[in-house]
């Protein structure tokens, strides 16, 4: 990672603003924001400023733009496409971090909605909302340090879309300072409200590039009096999508979770646990999760929907968890295997997605590609089925040197997107796009479409200093 040198008077009027332990210029307060979790990804700043009230983020946005400082938003710092860390696009750019801007603001049980600021830990929102026997389903492997701000301009997806769907189809309202430092709120607690524009719908997803969002209102959800999760070996994927197309007739939308895993993923899972034991021996794994109030007989119907499919010869075998933690274990198989990755090193990562009948399609290709043109690598394929996102990975071989692996996963990678493509699918289903899938997003619009956000990225923040770089190449105009 490069530390720029950031002069004096720059640093005396960013810690006027803020105080001394609101601005971080030396390389070890800073290592921690210029790195992600996986270790893909290092960067640069000339600071990393850390507001601890609304009105301090609105002064060093102001502050910023007298100064010509290009900002980066930045949360928990858990994405995985460099959103939230300059690798190299933008040298003159501080870190504006929301750690210090943490509170839940309250909890409406009644009205089922919640206020918090947008720093705030997406588990201890999921905490508060139980403490008031409410759920808040957003669920991600990094809810322990993710950030529900940060969930909000990712549109984070996760395992429960299935059912409740994405960050945005769970936000009520939100609060963002503007480039100009002008504060916006769009709280209101109202469930529908018509007037005109969405404007909140403009921060959901653009990852900090039209502003920084400082506090979050969400929907809550009653808490399930039950859940039941079962655990299935299926012969191929194309019977895993056979399985979800009955399971949405006769479970309807009481599954909160469909998740597929291809056997080869086990063995990542038992790099982060050695102790892990597949339930099932199939080439194709399914978990599957119904969740309802007290009053619908849950259990049987789980029993009666897996007798009906193993009869049609859809599951090879099933396990039905008989408890809450016999259900964590099976859990435990998926995130783990995404642990086992990181910890293997280097891989190609994707997020991919298509329409739910083209998932068989799309991995038989990508694995077909992968097993053609690059023998010794090893394809991973895992998801959200239920929602049509697959994570598509592929490893290297153990003996070939990270550089060498990593020059010859930019080519992988570019071929799996043009499998995606190909299908009318996305090259990003939930992790957004960041700065390492910028290039792609933005060659692959049409004019109008290029013309339509440019047009709102120059309204809004016409200086280029919010996170220039992320989404937007920094040197890229429309044709």
């Amino acid at each position: 990672m490069t530390f720029h040198g950031i002069s004096p008077d720059i640093r005396a009027a960013l810690e006027r603003v803020l105080g001394q332990s609101g601005v971080a210029a030396d390389p070890t307060s800073m290592a921690k924001y210029l790195a992600d979790w996986s270790g893909d990804h290092h960067g640069s700043a000339l600071a990393v400023l850390k507001p601890a009230s609304v009105a301090e983020v609105q002064a060093a946005v102001r502050l910023c733009g007298t100064l010509g400082l290009a900002m980066i938003p930045q949360g928990g710092n858990t994405g995985l496409v460099a959103g939230a860390i300059d690798i190299g696009t933008t040298p003159g750019a501080v870190v504006i971090s929301l750690e210090r801007l943490n509170r839940i603001r309250s909890v409406d049980a009644d009205n089922f909605t919640l206020q918090a600021d947008a720093g705030c830990i997406l588990q201890h929102i999921k905490d508060a909302a139980d403490d008031q026997d409410c759920l808040f389903p957003l669920a991600l492997g990094a809810q322990g340090s993710c950030q529900i701000g940060g969930n909000a301009a990712s549109n984070a997806g996760g395992v429960n879309v299935l059912r409740y769907g994405m960050a945005r189809d769970l936000i009520v309202g939100l609060e963002v300072v503007l480039p100009d430092g002008d504060l916006w709120s769009g709280f209101s607690g109202l469930r529908k409200d018509n007037r005109g524009y969405d404007l909140k719908q403009l921060f959901i997803g653009a990852e900090g590039t039209l502003g920084i969002i400082t506090g979050v209102e969400v929907k809550l959800s009653p808490k399930p009096g039950q859940i039941e999760t079962a655990y299935l070996g299926l012969p191929s994927f194309e019977s895993a999508i056979a399985l979800f197309r009955q399971a949405r007739r006769d479970c309807s939308d009481l599954i909160s979770a469909f998740e597929i895993i291809g056997s080869e993923c086990m063995e990542l899972a038992r790099l982060a646990d050695p102790t892990i034991v597949a339930p099932v021996d199939a080439p194709v794994h399914v978990l599957i999760e119904l969740s309802s109030g007290a009053a619908v007989e849950l259990r049987s119907l789980l029993v009666d929907f897996l007798a009906g499919v193993m009869e049609r010869h859809l599951v090879a075998d099933a396990v039905l968890a008989e408890s809450g933690a016999q259900a964590k274990a099976f859990w435990a198989i998926r995130e783990g295997l995404v642990e086992g990755q990181a910890r293997r090193g280097y891989h190609v990562r994707t997020d991919l997605s298509v329409r739910i009948s083209d998932i068989p399609t799309l991995i038989a290709q990508a694995r077909g590609f992968v097993a053609l043109e690059h023998p010794g690598w090893i394809s991973q394929a895992y998801g959200h089925a239920g929602d049509g996102n697959i994570h598509f990975n592929v490893l290297p071989p153990l003996d070939l040197a990270e550089a060498d692996a990593r020059a010859r996963g930019v080519a992988i990678t570019a071929r799996l997107y043009d499998i995606v493509t190909a299908l009318g699918g996305s090259v990003s289903a939930e992790h957004g796009i960041g700065r390492t899938r910028q290039r792609v997003y933005w060659t692959g619009m049409s004019p109008v479409h290029c013309r339509l956000v440019s047009t709102l990225k120059n309204a809004i923040d016409p200086a280029g200093l919010m996170n220039p770089g992320c989404l937007f190449p920094v040197t890229e105009t429309c044709s």
